[in-house]
This record gives structure tokens, C-alpha cells and sequence, in this order.
């Protein structure tokens, strides 16, 4: 009797021993894990809201795999060419939430500018709000044609048809698309449209307007707006 009390004690205590080495290893792998890094991007510098994120405002920053949530960027290409919906913090992890790669509203540099008709020579149907485009200017001095603005796209304020209603497909938004990241619907959305596009609106720098202008107001050249694909193949 005094054996298999014995006998079943050991067995107990080996067990417990065993549990607790177990333990100790699972604490010691969860510490381990907590105490690797994840690189993460974060402002340089502080960030004001509303500005454009170019790639020398931002780079990577370790953080411990335990303080890494799913909400944050670990990529530059990630962040580069969007907006800041709230200030930034310096050094302090970028959280997805707090930018927005749909800037329809013009950055610190720019002012949105209406296109007047009698500048533009054509636009392309397929152009919806948000999107961006190639400006070329016909009919230069020289009578040649060219790409404005060193191969830089534009981002599209609005589109308004003779009606004044924003050009869309009433039934399948092209934002609601985008944001959603539906690519297919995007471009389902430019198949119907509720008018045809009279007025287009683009968010450009002050001096980009300004040689526009000086182009254009002799009414000798004219500018053609052209849909860049872009607008869904990046989901920009």
C-alpha cells in the first residue's frame, strides 16, 4: 500500500514538474516573441493635417511585436502620395485610419481651379472625381503639343455635367468603389454615367495654373485631359 502511495505521489510530482517546466518554456517563448521587432513607418518630423506625405517625411522605426497592432503601416510604398486626415506626432506609429489616399481636396500647395471651356480642347468621357489625369497642352507657338507639368498626374476635384450634378453612376458610385477597393466596379461605374462631363474642376499648384493661363489665354492653345489608368490600376 505504502508502495502505491508512494508509486502514484512520484507520478504527481513528476507530472507538476512537468507542467511547470512546460510553463516556464511557454512564458519564456511568449517573452521572447514580445521582445522582437517589427518595423513600422512613422513621421520623421511632425506632420500638420492635410498634407501630402512625401518619402523623405517618413521612415521605418522598430517597435516590440507585442506594442504592433494591425492598424499600422509597415511599408513606405503604403504611405507615400497619401494625405493626413489628423496631425502626425513625431516618431509616433502612422495608423491607417489617419490618412487617405482619396484627396480630392487640394494639398497645402494647391487651390482647386475650374478649367474654363474655351481653354479646353477635349476631355476624356471616362474621367469621375478623384480620379487622376495627364494634361497636355495643342497648338503651342511652335505648333507642336506636349505634356504639362514634367510627367506629374493631376488629381481631379469634380466633374459636373450641363446640369451642374456631379458625373457618376448614380446606381454604382465610382467613390464608394474606391473606397471599398473594388477595381471591378470602378470600372463598371464609367460604363453608365448620368451626363456627360461640361465642367471639370483639378487641384493644382499656383504656378501650375498660372502657366495654364499663359498658354491658354491667347485662345491659340488648347488643352486635352486625359483619363490615366492609374485612377484604378493604384487604386489612387
Amino acid at each position: 500500500m505504502n508502495r502505491r502511495r508512494s508509486l502514484l505521489i512520484a507520478v504527481v510530482a513528476a507530472v507538476t514538474a512537468a507542467m511547470l517546466v512546460y510553463g516556464v518554456y511557454v512564458l519564456q517563448v511568449n517573452q521572447v516573441e514580445m521582445q522582437q521587432t517589427i518595423p513600422v513607418v512613422v513621421p520623421k518630423d511632425f506632420i500638420r493635417a492635410g498634407v501630402l506625405i512625401r518619402e523623405d517625411m517618413v521612415e521605418l522605426r522598430p517597435v516590440q511585436k507585442g506594442s504592433y497592432t494591425s492598424g499600422m503601416l509597415t511599408s513606405l510604398n503604403e504611405i507615400i502620395g497619401q494625405e493626413t486626415l489628423i496631425p502626425l506626432g513625431t516618431k509616433e506609429p502612422i495608423l491607417k485610419w489617419k490618412v487617405n489616399r482619396y484627396h480630392m481636396l487640394p494639398n497645402e500647395r494647391q487651390a482647386t481651379f475650374q478649367m474654363p471651356k474655351e481653354y479646353l480642347l477635349s476631355v476624356s468621357n471616362g474621367i469621375r472625381a478623384g480620379d487622376r489625369v495627364r494634361v497636355y497642352v495643342s497648338g503651342t507657338e511652335d505648333g507642336g503639343s506636349r505634356r504639362l507639368f514634367e510627367e506629374k498626374e493631376i488629381t481631379v476635384a469634380s466633374v459636373k455635367s450641363s446640369a451642374n450634378v456631379e458625373v457618376d453612376n448614380p446606381k454604382n458610385p465610382n467613390l464608394l468603389s474606391k473606397v471599398e477597393g473594388d477595381k471591378e466596379k470602378m470600372y463598371a461605374s464609367r460604363l453608365e454615367a448620368n451626363g456627360a462631363i461640361d465642367q471639370i474642376n483639378l487641384n493644382l499648384t499656383e504656378n501650375e495654373w498660372l502657366e495654364i493661363d499663359r498658354l491658354c489665354s491667347s485662345k491659340k492653345a488648347k488643352l486635352v485631359i486625359a483619363f490615366s489608368s492609374s485612377s484604378i490600376l493604384t487604386g489612387e
